[in-house]
């Protein structure tokens, strides 16, 4: 079956994220768009996931991926997916650890909002969440295929926290089967210039940090059913 996707969405949790990025409005956004899957994906965190999931069992079968954009010591970005919420959670608790303890500036970034499912503000994140982890991008992807995970590199073809910008290259040790490339992307003029990433199956996300940033029917993947298990299973298998 073919199913429409944004893979890469930021909540108001992330510190770029707009206020108005919350449950609500983005499941309500991602129905308007057509989209059949979607993944939160925020820095650092998997704060608003469940309250995107709740929103979403009554959506009509928008599929909400439990997701998170890490920041790899390298300040590489990695998206990595994680098969449920007990998961991605335990990544979280592992990843704890490794967080720099900075403080957000507000002024700056801009708040991070935990909200519930009813778009109530339930707290506000003090530690920046956006900044880089001291955890290197292969002890990452061991450690969230461990958890029965799977691992693209983020926004490959951007300048700023881009594996094959920051590395030179997508290195053969790490194993990866897919890569995403930005929503501005045009995939096929960006392989001819970087002939080694051909055979490479990629995935094109909006990395949306505003409502109207949100993917419509514009990306499509084939799966056996519409489920996490199989989306991790089709990315790991890299076909």
């Amino acid at each position: 079956m073919r199913y429409y996707y944004d893979l890469h969405l930021h909540t108001c949790l992330s510190p770029c994220g707009d206020d108005d990025m919350t449950p609500n409005n983005i499941v309500n956004m991602a129905m308007l768009k057509g989209l059949d899957i979607i993944a939160i994906s925020d820095h650092n965190t998997i704060g608003n996931y469940r309250a995107v999931m709740e929103v979403a069992r009554n959506s009509g079968g928008l599929l909400v991926v439990p997701a998170m954009e890490l920041c790899t010591a390298e300040e590489i970005h990695l998206l990595c997916y994680f098969p449920d919420f007990y998961q991605a959670n335990l990544f979280q608790k592992e990843l704890s650890g490794y967080l720099p303890p900075i403080k957000n500036k507000e002024e700056i970034f801009g708040r991070q909002i935990y909200c519930d499912a009813a778009d109530e503000i339930t707290g506000i994140e003090e530690s920046f969440l956006a900044g880089a982890s001291s955890l290197d991008a292969d002890s990452a992807i061991r450690m969230v295929r461990a958890m029965g995970g799977a691992v693209v590199p983020a926004h490959v073809d951007r300048e700023s926290f881009s594996m094959l910008n920051t590395l030179g290259s997508i290195p053969a040790e790490y194993e990866l089967t897919y890569l995403e490339y930005s929503k501005r992307c045009h995939p096929e003029a960006f392989i001819r210039e970087h002939q080694a990433l051909a055979a490479y199956p990629y995935l094109q996300s909006s990395d949306a940090h505003f409502l109207w940033d949100i993917m419509e029917r514009e990306n499509a993947i084939e799966l056996e059913e519409k489920s996490t298990s199989c989306l991790i299973e089709k990315i790991n298998a890299g076909y």
